[in-house]
């Protein structure tokens, strides 16, 4: 279980470029919206590690694109390292390559406070924009994968993703059991 917070810090620590590409993503999304950002922390010791705060997106696609931005900028980032590192000579690169791969994956999902504020968007805004019909389940995942993330399931996804990577390019793993 991962509810310890000294762990939670080590985690941290160890995967902080993750974290750093995450609130990055949600920045990024708030520049291309053109949604006012009051004030972003990339990473710090604490819970959160990171966080955006940003004004109310005028709409309802708006706000999806911001909270649901790290999942899509973390996996391209972590399948373009993947990409790389399973496609060059083994060197202490490739472990580098691996590392922010991994940690870079492990922060995709969205967090719990990004759900909550997705779900109060999708109660206020699904009479008047059917798109928010979506935020429903997309916030039961999201809420899932860090209910989840207790037992490494952010491990495991970022680990899937370069074996999928790995199998995908060399027909292989990236890795010799």
């Amino acid at each position: 279980m991962r509810s310890n917070p000294v762990l939670g810090s080590i985690i941290a620590i160890l995967t902080f470029p993750g974290i750093i590409v995450h609130e990055l993503a949600h920045k990024l999304l708030c520049g291309l919206t053109h949604v006012t950002v009051h004030k972003v922390c990339y990473f710090r010791l604490g819970n959160p590690s990171g966080y955006v705060i940003h004004e109310q997106p005028g709409s309802y696609g708006k706000a999806l694109l911001i909270d649901t931005a790290p999942f899509l900028i973390n996996t391209i980032i972590a399948i373009i390292l993947y990409s790389i590192a399973v496609t060059i000579p083994q060197s202490s690169l490739t472990y580098i390559l691996y590392w922010l791969g991994i940690s870079i994956a492990m922060h995709s999902f969205p967090s719990s406070g990004d759900a909550d504020i997705l779900w109060n968007q999708s109660k206020s805004s699904w009479r008047k924009n059917p798109l928010a019909l979506l935020g429903f389940p997309i916030v039961g995942l999201i809420k899932l994968a860090a209910l989840l993330s207790r037992v490494w399931f952010d491990l495991l996804y970022a680990i899937a993703l370069l074996v999928l990577v790995a199998f995908l390019l060399r027909g292989e793993l990236p890795f010799h059991l």
